[in-house]
Parts: structure tokens; sequence; C-alpha cells
């Protein structure tokens, strides 16, 4: 262990998100670069620091720092290098000179005790003063209280980000309510404010943890598509949750409503319980709905004449329930088109463009994916942009929810919305879009009920669907055409429950039984790796693996440590970088699994020159590793449309291998093959739902690997893990108003 005192000549570099610092050290006659984490440091001030030299491939040797210590400036030669070095805001190295050279070796004692004589020197007022001797006392406090934070095992980056928030209250914060924080500051959740509290000896059953804990339940049950928690399910997580016996949350859940934390709604025989801000995204979707929700007369034969002269135009011919859907969509504000693969759902959406382009109408196309809306825009022809892209989107505050340029303050212009994969849309994106709809606009909602729901919060479709309350039209007729591909067949024989023979004859639905997880996994790489390319025209990239789990030996975190080292193996040339238990490579596949609304992208041109710019990369976004800096302590992605987005080493939790994703991250993409690991798991997942979900993702082929009973027993099982969501109910509550 080196330890060495010296100046900070110069911060060359620091990332604002954890503090990591490259600076050149002034020891003696020395120069020393240092790396290491200090978020606080100036340049200027003198360090006593601890930590051993490494030499790096790039930069040569340098001292990672492991401990430090500031040290209050000694000699006046120190003083004046602290003080001029731009540290304090306002002073230069000439006022410096003159404010050493006024108080000598007592300069610091006079700032810190009698910070009026400053204005004794030249250019100092008495307000100047104030502020010199304010910014050393604020540093001095900053300090103390990162030391006193990291007693409780906080890391230094989350101990700004405390120090920021509450300054000088937080020590009462910590020894009164530290579950305070979970509330106000992002990065600290109730588990690390729990962890505070337990070192603060804070009671196990006080009312700020209860009440903390019961918040917490509800946000993690949001995770899992939760819009709201039966009270005995609620009692029953927190119960688990807190380790301390809850008999009766009722006095608790009444002072969380009184502040507007929860909403508590008796209704259909149970008492729900809301996270405040879920109970009213429900609650304005269904009034907006309910306003968009108008239809007009319309002369039937006339829209019917238009209809043919389309079909003769495009070659094509709908049936009954096609032809129902665009007159429908025609006559109503709210329309909702449904059907399974091959039912002419595109056509319809073809035919609907045409009908409304004729009309001298405004149309506008979107999908929840940048996947889906490439899809649409093959598939129609015309530009189809994200949900995101379409309202605007923009970088909100640090860690919120997105910012929206279009809104109800700025509606959309369009006459028409096209909405594809509805069945990915959660309650916020769906709150997102009706609030820059206006009434007279027509919304036309295309999907799939029978696959998943969305990732995030609320079985939106099925709810609408479910309500009554709008014009629903199903498609259900399979098309000459889709009728050629067993993937289309099968898929529908999946949906209704019917056992299909697996014996391999078809040219696009393929089963390899096989009933060990490692032989499985040899043959996922090579088909994925050999086999398929070739046979599907596509890149190795571009196959996707699928599977039901993350965890065991056929989870996703398995599958991708093992897949990476053979599709993307370790090179000389491809620099890595180890996050935890991740390591990325140069070339890796890999996915966004969080919403990031700052984070900011910019599409290249020919020689590398940012051409476009804009904000956001979303969950389920797919991407390629192009380059990890170490020096900067970056790793830049390129996804879909060529949008690059560097991430700091830092915000690598966002990012996770995709060489093999789960089946519920794969909705609304589009993969020319897909290979699907099947052996035994946990009963509420493995379902027909999921299989068939999985199965519709494959554009050209179908590959299942695995034991043929669990595929039959997925089919036979129509269990679902159940959604507590009720914006079907607030619909028919808006409708009975």
């Amino acid at each position: 262990m080196e330890i060495i005192e010296g100046y900070v000549e110069h911060i060359v570099y620091r990332n604002k998100e954890n503090g990591y610092t490259v600076m050149n050290l002034t020891a003696g006659e020395e120069e020393i670069t240092c790396v290491g984490m200090l978020p606080l440091v100036s340049e200027g001030e003198f360090l006593t620091v601890r930590g051993h030299f490494a030499e790096h491939a790039t930069y040569g040797e340098q001292l990672q720092i492991e401990a430090y210590e500031v040290k209050a400036p000694e000699d006046m030669i120190a003083m004046e290098r602290y003080l001029g070095s731009g540290a304090i805001k306002g002073v230069g190295s000439a006022l410096a000179a003159r404010i050493v050279r006024r108080f000598k070796e007592d300069t610091f004692r006079i700032i810190e005790m009698e910070p009026e004589r400053l204005a004794e020197i030249k250019g100092i007022s008495e307000r100047k003063a104030r502020e010199i001797a304010q910014q050393i006392e604020e540093k001095k406090d900053m300090r103390e209280a990162m030391i006193f934070l990291q007693q409780y095992g906080i890391t230094t980056a989350l101990a700004v980000k405390i120090y920021q928030r509450y300054g000088s209250e937080i020590y009462r914060v910590i020894t009164e309510n530290p579950y305070r924080m979970a509330d106000d500051i992002t990065g600290v959740g109730f588990r690390i404010a729990d962890e505070i509290a337990r070192r603060a000896g804070i009671q196990t059953d006080s009312d700020f943890r209860i009440r903390s804990g019961i918040f917490y339940v509800l946000q993690q049950a949001s995770q899992d598509g939760h819009v709201y928690l039966p009270r005995e399910e609620l009692l029953r997580r927190t119960t688990e949750l807190l380790g301390v016996n809850l008999e009766d949350l009722d006095d608790h859940l009444t002072d969380m409503a009184m502040q507007r934390k929860i909403v508590i709604k008796n209704e259909e025989d149970e008492v729900k319980i809301y996270a405040a801000s879920y109970y009213y995204l429900e609650l304005n979707a269904a009034k907006m709905l309910h306003d968009l929700n108008i239809s007009g007369e319309i002369q039937e034969d006339k829209v019917l004449e238009k209809i043919r002269k389309i079909e003769k135009q495009s070659g094509t011919v709908l049936d009954e329930k096609q032809r129902q859907a665009v007159i429908e969509a025609v006559r109503c504000g709210l329309t909702v088109i449904t059907g399974g693969p091959g039912t002419g759902k595109t056509t319809t959406i073809n035919t609907l463009i045409s009908y409304f382009e004729e009309e001298g109408l405004e149309i506008a196309l979107a999908a929840p994916t940048g996947r889906a809306a490439k899809r649409m825009t093959e598939a129609t022809g015309y530009e189809a942009r994200t949900i995101h892209r379409l309202l605007e989107v923009a970088g909100g505050p640090e860690g919120g929810a997105a910012g929206f340029g279009r809104n109800e303050e700025n509606p959309l212009d369009s006459d028409v919305i096209i909405v594809d994969e509805m069945s990915m849309v959660d309650i916020h994106l769906l709150y997102a879009l009706l609030s820059a709809v206006t009434v007279g606009t027509r919304l036309i909602m295309v999907g799939d009920v029978n696959q998943l729901p969305s990732v995030g919060p609320g079985c939106v479709l099925k709810d609408i669907i479910d309500s009554g309350q709008c014009q629903v039209v199903r498609l259900t007729r399979i098309f000459r055409q889709a009728k050629e591909s067993d993937i289309v067949v099968n898929a529908h024989k999946i949906n209704h429950g019917e056992h299909m023979e697996l014996d391999n004859k078809s040219r696009d639905f393929f089963f390899l039984k096989r009933q060990d997880a490692n032989v499985i996994i040899s043959i996922a790489i090579q088909l994925v790796q050999q086999k398929l390319p070739g046979y599907v025209h596509a890149d190795p990239s571009e196959i996707q693996v699928l599977t039901p789990m993350r965890k065991g030996l056929l989870g996703v975190e398995r599958l991708n440590r093992i897949l990476q080292e053979y599709l993307n193996p370790k090179a000389p040339e491809k620099k890595e970088y180890m996050r935890g238990e991740a390591l990325f490579r140069e070339g890796d596949k890999v996915m966004q699994i969080k919403n990031n609304y700052q984070a900011e992208w910019e599409i290249r041109g020919k020689y590398g020159m940012p051409i476009e710019r804009g904000t956001g990369v979303f969950n389920g976004d797919m991407g390629i590793v192009r380059e990890i800096n170490e020096y900067t302590e970056k790793l830049t992605v390129e996804f879909d449309e060529h949008r690059y987005i560097e991430y700091p080493f830092g915000n690598l939790e966002e990012l996770e291998l995709a060489y093999a994703v789960t089946i519920h991250k794969s909705q609304g993409s589009e993969y020319p093959a897909v290979v699907i690991p099947l052996l035994s798991g946990p009963r509420m997942l493995m379902n027909r739902n999921l299989l068939y979900t999985a199965v519709t993702r494959a554009k050209s082929c179908v590959t299942l690997v695995g034991d043929p009973e669990v595929f039959y027993q997925m089919i036979d099982n129509t269990t679902q893990q159940k959604r507590y969501s009720s914006l079907a109910l607030r619909m028919r509550e808006m409708a009975a108003l």
C-alpha cells in the first residue's frame, strides 16, 4: 500500500454519476496520475492518498486510490494554491495571493471564525467575504456528511445525491425517518432505506417502516403488472417483507389514504388498494377513452363501395370481418381490431390507410417498440413511429417519468391514429397517448389479445375489450397464404388447445426431442451459428433464442454466458468490461432493460459525425456493443436505425446480454428464426399464452428443442398469473355516469 501526499494539480476526467475521477497529483517534484472515487475533491486541494500502482494498457502507470483524506492547507503556499485553484467561486490566483499576504498562516482561521475581516482586502466586499466563508464551510460540511453517511453503508455516489437533497438536515432524516429517502431520492428504494434504518436503530415495527413497506409492496406489485392489490394480498406481502406480525393494516392504510399516497376502493366483493398514481392513471385513461368513443351516422353502402374500389386497386379481397372492421373504424371514434397471425390485420390496416387517405385525412401510424414500428412500416409502406417518438418524448427529471412534447396542451394533429401491437401497451403509455389525442380523432387499436400482456402494469388491450364499451372486431379466418405456414397454423392450434404431430415434416416448424439441458444448449448454438443462417438467409445475430425463464439451467442468465462464449468469443482486438457478474465485450448483442428517457442518442454519418440527435432508449430495445473505452469509462451501443448511445460504466445495469431473451421481453418483435429451449419450469409460467407468444415471434422458422411432454403440457395449461387491473371497471363506470 502506497501512502502519498500532494496537491491536486488537474482534474482530467470526472464521471458525475458515480464520482469516478482521473486526476494529476503533484507530490514534491513528481506528478502522479491517480484514479478512484473522489466526487468531492477539487483542484488545489492537499490530499493524503492510499492505494497501489497499476499499469494501464493504454495510459501507463496509475495510482489506484483506495482511501483518501483532504487535509487543511497548513503553509502559506498551500493556502494560496487552494484558494486560487478555482475551488472557491469568485477567487482567482491574484486575489488568493492578496488574501494570504494579508493574513499569512492565520488565513483559514480568519475565513472560518472572522470572515468579515476579508473585506479589509481590496476587491472583497462584505457580501463577497460572506460568500467565500460560506463556500469553505459548505465544503467542510459536505465532507463531514459523507463520512457520516458512509458509516451506514451508503456508497459515495449515493451519499452525494442524499446530501444534495437534504443538506445539513441529513442528520435528522437519518436518525428520525430514513424511509423519507425512498420517496425523495432516485436510487434509494425501500431496501436501502430499511438497511440504513436498521443501522440507525429504528424499531422494526415503527409506523414509518410499516407505511414505507406498504408503499414499496404496491410499487413492486406494479413491476409484476398489477395496478392494485387486494387488501389480503397486500397484508400477506407486507408481513412477509417486514418480517413482523401485522394483524391489521387499516390504521396505516387510512393514514396513507389521508396523505393521498394510496386509494382504497371497496368494489367487486373485495377491498382494492392502489398507489394513488395508478388509480388516477386508470381513472383518467377511462375518461379519455369514453370521450373519444363517439360515433356518427354514415352511409354504409357508400363505404362498402369505396372498400370495393380499394380492393380492386390493391388486388386484395377482404372477408366479412375485415370489411366490418373498416366500417366501424369509419363510423366510430374508438375501434379495436384483434386477431391472431394470418388473420389479415395488416391487410385491414392497409385498407384503412387507403380509405382515410382518399378522404384527405391526416394519418399517423404507431407501435410500442422500434422493432414493431419497423415491421409496421415494412408491411404498410407508410412511416410508422414508436408511440414515444409520435408523442415527441423528451427526457423528464432524472429518474422520473418521461416528458412528452405532445400532450393535452399540444395534441397530435392527426385525424386518424392507428396503433399496432396494442397488447404491449401498458397503463402509463396508454395514458400518455390518450392525453395527446383530441376528441373527434379516430383512434384504431390493433393487436392480438391472446399474446402475453404488457411488461409494464395493466392489461390494457384485454380490459378495453372486456369493458364492452367500444366497438371490437375479431378477425378469425386464417387466409390461404397464411395456411401454407405451419408457424401460423400451429400457433392457432396452440391457441385453441389442440395437440399437433411433432414429426418434423414441416418446412418452418421443427421440434428436436432432447432431455438434457447441456445437450439442448449445444444444439441451440449449432442452430444459431451454423444451420439456421443459411436456411432463413439471415445473419446469426438476427436469430433469437427465446426462453421462458430468467433462472435455471435454460434460463436467460446461464444461456447468455454460454452463448456469448461461442457466438462472440474472447479475442485480442475486442475490449471487455466486467460489471459485477456481467461481462460486456465489443460485438456483444445487448438489450436495454428499463426505460431511460434522458439517454442521448445520435445517428452518425459517413465519417462518424452526428447527423441527427434525440433522447430516449426503451425497455426491450436491442443493439450491438460497438466500443468500450476504458479511459472515458463509456460503452457505446448501436441500436436500430443506427442510433448510437454512450453508456457511462456506472449505468450498465440498464443493459444485459441478449443472445437469449425471455419470451416476455420478445413481445412486438419478429425474428427471421427463433430457437426455443423447453424443459420443465414453474406451472404458472409454463402456459399456453407464453408458448403462443414465443411461436408467433418467428417469421420464417421455429425450432423447439427439448421435452415434447413439456410442450403439450404448456398447450393444456391455461392458467395464467392473475393481473390485478381495473380499467374495464373504470370504463363501465364512466359509461354509467
